[in-house]
């Protein structure tokens, strides 16, 4: 990073730009560094995943200084953001979120948050995702963020990461007074109990809401879950080479 006391911070989401998540992570950003931008979807763009826009035009649009908008994907937004906006200086830094519920376990393969941070990584800039998780049926609370955004972000920002890695943070649901503190932790497997509702609409015909129903039990211990669920901040390093070198060599048998 060319300062570490000063990085140049470029900020996105998948909430959009005018989403409370997104304030809270400007304000852990500027507790951080003077130099920051924004270019962010101008819509919600939730399990965008790391999709991005090619069969149409996409529009930027200035919202004021050092702050953009672009009706696309978070994935276009770090894109156009980093290969457009800064590509004379670009970021040391890309933050994601903050994230309206948690992204842990199988939700990293869904995240518009986390194709953030990823698309970052793949063009070379350091990026953190950030996630708040919020208990069922209560006014959100985004006071763990707010009290333990910057501390989380600092330290992941104090050690080098190979390339190909991003980091991927989220915040318990509790006041942020009573988070039990931080744990570096590996990705879990907890896959989401997808529940599938089929409705009527006025005209006869059936419809589909995929929804949002997860089984929680028997949760992996030392995974970001447990983590998460035992009211600590899960810190993940999150790797991009999806090869799975043990199977190379079987397979080359079997193709040989």
């Amino acid at each position: 990073m060319a300062d570490p006391c000063k990085p140049r911070i470029l900020l996105s989401n998948d909430d959009g730009i005018h989403s409370a998540g997104f304030a809270v992570l400007e304000q852990i950003a500027r507790e951080i560094s003077d130099d920051v931008w924004v270019c962010a979807p101008e819509s919600e763009q939730s399990a965008a995943s790391h999709s991005l826009t090619i069969h149409r035009p996409i529009r930027l649009r200035q919202l004021g200084e050092r702050r953009f908008a672009v009706d696309g994907t978070p994935t276009d937004c770090v894109l156009v953001a980093i290969n457009h906006i800064l590509a004379d200086h670009k970021p040391d830094l890309v933050l994601s979120g903050v994230n309206h519920g948690r992204n842990v376990a199988e939700d990293v393969t869904y995240s518009g948050t986390i194709a953030a941070a990823m698309e970052a990584t793949l063009l070379g800039i350091r990026a953190i995702a950030l996630s708040q998780e919020f208990p069922p049926d209560a006014a959100p609370d985004w006071s763990a963020a707010e009290r333990w955004g910057a501390e989380v972000v600092r330290k992941a920002i104090s050690v080098d990461w190979p390339r190909n890695v991003l980091v991927n943070v989220n915040f318990p649901a509790l006041p942020g007074d009573q988070v039990r503190g931080i744990e570096v932790v590996p990705h879990g497997n907890l896959k989401i109990a997808d529940e599938l509702v089929e409705r009527v609409d006025p005209r006869g015909r059936s419809y589909f809401w995929i929804g949002v129903s997860r089984n929680n039990n028997d949760v992996p211990a030392n995974t970001d879950f447990h983590a998460l669920a035992s009211g600590r901040i899960p810190v993940t390093p999150l790797y991009l080479d999806l090869t799975h070198y043990a199977t190379i060599d079987r397979l080359k048998q079997a193709f040989s």
